[in-house]
């Protein structure tokens, strides 16, 4: 009877894993190859465009693939707009007037729908975007895994609770992340994607008036010339005054002198357990470039609707 039982519970173990894995499988960066050999270069050429038009689309195409995959997975629910039947995760707080370049995933996704009609996800749109406009600014490549379909829900809900905020203290961070299957590690790595784009003044104001220990005094002067005690809380500051457009180490290296921007910046450099990896990547470029890279290939993954799941959408901002 327990060998009955125990050979069950290997075979439903075996069937789990199995399962497990083939979702995972389904994910391969050749994906597109027969079906639309032309998706990755098609969705290049509108990234190139719209980063030598405004450096500062890089970062905002990134922050695009990050708060869609921690919003229901990497399904392009960010994408969808607000319909009877559809709470639009675009006018989540952590979105609403910050989060931008809707307009040139559209423009992707127009192009490929032309070439490719029904094949190529908005979901994959996303992941090829983060990464050529990482490339596009000087930050490292990587090679994106396919096969995402896309949501037919949003949820405004998690995006109201999910993602990151800069006032965050560091266990928030680190443990919002961890919900994610990601690191620490992980997190600070790609906190490094604040060495590019802007930040509007009322998230910051706060530190930067705030004569604290853990601010440079030159630096929140600096600051305060952009971002006044009242009004103008949408004035936009360099997340990185050093190297604003260049996706580098420089955002570490500005945390060891005390210059992070956002509180949930200078936090992962506040006498935690993150003070190594910071300093780590301060010291070299090519592992933040590396652990950086790993750790978007992993928030790429993170519940990808595959197989029969989900659908392609034929508009990234609506249901067929």
């Amino acid at each position: 009877m327990m060998t009955t039982s125990k050979n069950s519970f290997v075979a439903i173990f075996s069937l789990l894993l199995l399962s497990s894995m083939q979702c995972h499988a389904q994910l391969s960066s050749t994906f597109y190859d027969r079906t639309c050999p032309t998706a990755l270069t098609t969705i290049r050429t509108s990234i190139r465009q719209a980063v030598s038009s405004e450096r500062r689309m890089a970062a905002s195409l990134i922050r695009l693939h990050f708060h869609d995959c921690f919003v229901q997975g990497c399904d392009a629910s960010i994408l969808l707009d607000e319909t009877p039947t559809i709470v639009s995760e675009k006018t989540a707080l952590p979105n609403l007037g910050s989060a931008r370049g809707y307009g040139i995933i559209e423009d992707a996704k127009r192009e490929l729908e032309k070439t490719c009609p029904g094949i190529v996800s908005c979901a994959d749109i996303l992941a090829v975007a983060a990464r050529d406009a990482s490339t596009l600014v000087g930050g490292p490549s990587w090679t994106v895994k396919l096969g995402r379909r896309d949501s037919a829900t949003a949820s405004h809900t998690l995006a109201e609770t999910d993602l990151p905020g800069p006032f965050d203290p560091l266990d928030r961070l680190i443990s919002g992340f961890a919900n994610k299957g990601l690191s620490t590690r992980d997190m600070v790595a790609l906190s490094g994607s604040h060495s590019i784009g802007q930040a509007q003044c009322f998230l910051f104001r706060d530190r930067i008036y705030s004569n604290g220990t853990d601010i440079d005094a030159g630096f929140a002067s600096t600051r305060r010339r952009q971002c006044p005690q009242e009004d103008q809380n949408g004035n936009l500051a360099p997340l990185d005054l050093v190297t604003p457009n260049q996706l580098d180490n420089n955002y570490y290296k500005n945390l060891i002198q005390r210059k992070g921007l956002l509180q949930s910046d200078q936090v992962l450099l506040s006498g935690g357990s993150t003070d190594s990896i910071v300093t780590e990547y301060s010291n070299s470029p090519r592992v933040f470039a590396a652990d950086f890279a790993a750790a978007m290939i992993k928030m790429g993954d993170i519940s990808p609707l595959t197989g029969q799941n989900g659908i392609i959408r034929t508009v990234c901002g609506a249901i067929n």
